[in-house]
């Protein structure tokens, strides 16, 4: 009886160390790496691109618990947003990632209708550490999670469901294009506002320092991606506002890619570049309305040449 009662103590006991360890295989296993805010905030980004809210929730977690304190004496320290050359801003490093892993997190929520936690993920960077910047390494530019963590906040009482994704122009021109081919107007405007606060001045400058189209190599052209994307976005923009019978929004939207954009460039996936101007200028002859372009003959003339990839 005793060798009966020890076997089935022994067959219990691995069937647990069994169903342990197929529990410790299940569970997932989260890197902080070499811990630092930035590599802590970049897991963070992929978390929330495979849609993994626990994942988002352990990196964003780790780097606020570990840098939060020294993002609240930088935040102290300042009376508005560092500015000047790009490592001057990323000497406030804890307040950037800190700032930024909380916009992470707050997306996060929202995309999993947690709308609670996401509103006080976003009042939290408002409240805290307003004065933290996001860098996009795709553009070499940085932008402020502050101002998106309100549009949210703004746009979730409003009941729109808004994804902002990274917050690149790329980004957010993709999302104009979708939101287009939806024929959804509400969220073309949205999109297209959020695109035209955070790059509109960016483009405005870049147009300003051209005299003619980019057209020396891909990588050339891409190099004005502000200007690119602003102006393919107020492209879509007026493209949206025909399609609803909004014919003078239309017109105006058409006219300022003409105007403030004529230098703008869209890249095809099929393999060439287009220009918003252009084809926003025959659009503006279909809708039966002048065009009026503040651009030289001879600039004109150099539109004509295709850019191929």
């Amino acid at each position: 009886m005793k060798k009966v009662v020890m076997m089935c103590a022994l067959v219990l006991a691995a069937a647990g160390i069994q169903i342990a360890n197929a529990e410790q295989a299940a569970a997932p296993v989260y890197s902080f790496g070499d811990f630092k805010s930035e590599t802590l905030a970049a897991k963070g980004w992929q978390a929330l691109a495979d849609k993994n809210l626990d994942g988002v929730l352990v990196y964003t977690n780790k780097c606020i618990e570990l840098y939060a304190a020294e993002a609240a004496k930088m935040q102290a320290g300042l009376k508005d947003y560092p500015s000047g050359e790009s490592q001057q801003v990323f000497a406030y490093w804890a307040l950037n990632d800190v700032a930024t892993c909380l916009y992470i997190q707050g997306e996060a929520y929202r995309q999993a209708k947690q709308l609670d936690k996401a509103k006080a993920a976003f009042e939290r960077i408002t409240k805290e550490f307003s004065y933290g910047q996001t860098y996009d390494p795709s553009n070499k530019a940085f932008w402020k999670p502050v101002d998106a963590a309100k549009d949210k906040i703004s746009m979730m009482e409003k009941g729109l469901d808004l994804d902002f994704g990274n917050m690149s122009s790329a980004t957010l021109v993709n999302r104009l294009w979708d939101s287009n081919n939806k024929k959804d107007l509400t969220l073309v405007m949205a999109y297209h506002a959020k695109l035209v606060s955070v790059y509109g001045a960016k483009a405005k400058e870049m147009q300003a320092s051209m005299t003619e189209y980019a057209w020396e190599s891909p990588e050339k052209i891409h190099s004005y991606w502000a200007l690119n994307d602003v102006g393919t976005g107020y492209f879509i923009l007026g493209e949206a506002y025909r399609q609803a019978g909004k014919k003078e929004e239309a017109i105006a939207a058409f006219q300022k890619v003409v105007n403030d954009f004529f230098y703008a460039q869209c890249w095809d996936p099929n393999g060439w570049f287009w220009k918003p101007a252009e084809a926003a200028q025959q659009k503006l002859i279909e809708l039966g309305a002048d065009v009026k372009a503040d651009t030289k003959a001879e600039t004109k003339a150099a539109a004509k040449v295709e850019t191929k990839k």
